[in-house]
């Protein structure tokens, strides 16, 4: 696939649109527990959190979500995303260690697709050029990181941290990008989550080198 192409088209998207299925599920379920396990603030009716850096006010028992600032409706890629990560947390502390996609239960199978279209993506874009990598995540405003030859974090949502890594390579190894996960992911989102988080911040990076 062409990289505009690419740019143009979606991250694999594996959960599908089950967000009407787990809405069902997440209704019966006690809001004050769900916030402590989420992160989430809940208060009058309503889950309050960040996601991509930008609050959301998700409604209980409905479900629906909207962006705190503006008012405007989640799509139903976004709330699907936020469905499984309610469904699915279960407020283990992070742990602060970083493993690979592969290392996430389940990920193993699907490893390689993952890093052909998020890490491979990322060196296709910016090879050795460590400025335009840095540049790119300020842009998105990462959070600077001391691990490989730079790396940044993005919290995505409370209990959902991502980083991604650039090590440049040398005479006997050709530089190489990774985006990793906290050690806890499992207990928060399914793989398909993050295989698709992945992809997205890969995306959101190349988009901002033009």
């Amino acid at each position: 696939m062409a990289k505009k192409d690419w740019l143009l088209g979606d991250t694999p998207n594996p959960l599908g649109d089950r967000v009407d299925e787990i809405r069902e599920k997440l209704k019966d379920k006690n809001p004050a527990t769900l916030a402590e396990r989420t992160g989430a603030i809940y208060s009058d009716g309503d889950f309050r959190l960040p996601f991509w850096s930008r609050d959301v006010i998700i409604s209980f028992p409905d479900f629906i979500g909207k962006y705190a600032d503006t008012g405007e409706e989640l799509n139903a890629f976004d709330m699907t995303m936020l469905a499984y990560y309610f469904e699915t947390s279960d407020s283990v502390p992070l742990s602060g260690e970083w493993i690979s996609f592969k290392q996430i239960p389940g990920g193993m199978f699907y490893a390689q697709a993952f890093q052909n279209y998020s890490g491979d993506k990322l060196l296709d874009i910016f090879g050795d050029d460590l400025d335009a990598f840095i540049e790119a995540n300020k842009k998105i405003d990462g959070q600077r990181e001391l691990f490989g030859s730079v790396a940044f974090s993005y919290q995505i949502l409370p209990h959902i941290p991502i980083m991604v890594v650039c090590w440049l390579g040398d005479d006997d190894f050709s530089s190489s990008y990774r985006i990793l996960f906290d050690s806890t992911a499992h207990h928060h989102l399914v793989v398909d989550g993050y295989a698709i988080l992945g992809g997205n911040l890969a995306r959101k990076l190349i988009r901002t080198k033009g």
